[in-house]
């Protein structure tokens, strides 16, 4: 098992600098979510070649490497052209991912149908159906330049996707029909994904390659007013990526799974909440989730 940081709340560092937070933290890697000198949202990289240079050198340097990188881009656009240029971004991202020798790419299953996540879409062109059906022309283009390149797409549902939920997104991710395809869990995203999280857990084991771990509020509870948006009834959705034991994630059962089902992939800590107190919580997390691990035998 790898346990690996993702350094948002460390974000004004330079990449190299990233490098050797990590490693003083004591991190087996680095899980770098989108940046805009790397990987940025939506947009063809913005990795130079120097800049990947620097980057592995400071890896290397530091004994520590790139263990997963987050590529966002519009595969699920029902908008052809943007989906054909979102496809060129993805082919980039995996000659950079080779060049990095990072062999686990993570990332959601795009373009959703809310406002927000419809954005610059004519009215009633982003549906969940027409979303799903560009997400399938580009596996059709993706996935044998995975297999070709040895690459692992591990992919998430996510609060406001075409599928935000864990069915079907299982069942999607098994009909791809690729051992290049494999499953994200992430934790705050729990309550979103379905009732029972160990069920959820033991019920992917075979292709689950990736958790993010981070604590969360129940959004389900007292009546729709755990969390206060206006305006009243606003299609939003609120979760948060705190310290483990500041929400109401079953973190007892959450470890205790891991340890029925042998996980041995990577566990990221993906905490964003407390910039003001990054480097204590990223320690916290890292000697809590040692902690788990070892008293189950799996360190």
């Amino acid at each position: 098992m790898k346990l690996v940081l993702d350094p948002y709340m460390q974000r004004h560092l330079s990449l190299p600098d990233i490098a050797r937070a990590t490693a003083g933290y004591g991190f087996d890697g680095i899980e770098l979510s989108p940046r805009a000198d790397f990987l940025d949202w939506w947009v063809m990289p913005r990795a130079t070649s120097q800049r990947i240079r620097d980057f592995r050198k400071a890896l290397r340097d530091n004994g520590t490497e790139l263990t997963t990188l987050q590529p966002m881009y519009r595969w699920s656009s029902p908008i052809e052209e943007e989906r054909q240029a979102a496809m060129r971004y993805w082919r980039r991202a995996i000659e950079i991912a080779s060049e990095m020798e990072c062999r686990i790419m993570v990332s959601e299953f795009g373009r959703g149908t809310s406002p927000e996540r419809a954005a610059g879409l004519p009215p009633g062109v982003a549906t969940p159906e027409t979303c799903e059906a560009a997400f399938w022309r580009s596996m059709d283009d993706l996935v044998p330049l995975l297999e070709r390149s040895g690459i692992t797409l591990s992919l998430e549902p996510h609060p406001e996707d075409w599928v935000e939920t864990f069915h079907p997104a299982i069942d999607i991710i098994r009909n791809i029909g690729s051992d290049a395809v494999r499953m994200s869990y992430i934790v705050p995203h729990t309550f979103f994904y379905g009732e029972d999280m160990a069920a959820m857990l033991r019920e992917a084991a075979d292709i689950l390659v990736h958790i993010r771990v981070a604590d969360t509020f129940d959004h389900r509870k007292s009546s729709e007013l755990r969390y206060i948006v206006n305006p009243p009834g606003a299609k939003v959705r609120v979760h948060q990526h705190l310290d483990i034991g500041q929400g109401e994630i079953d973190w007892a059962t959450f470890f205790d799974t891991l340890a029925e089902i042998r996980f041995d992939g990577v566990l990221s800590s993906c905490v964003f909440a407390w910039e003001d107190r990054a480097e204590d919580s990223t320690r916290f997390m890292l000697s809590t989730m040692r902690k788990e691990l070892t008293q189950r035998g799996m360190m």
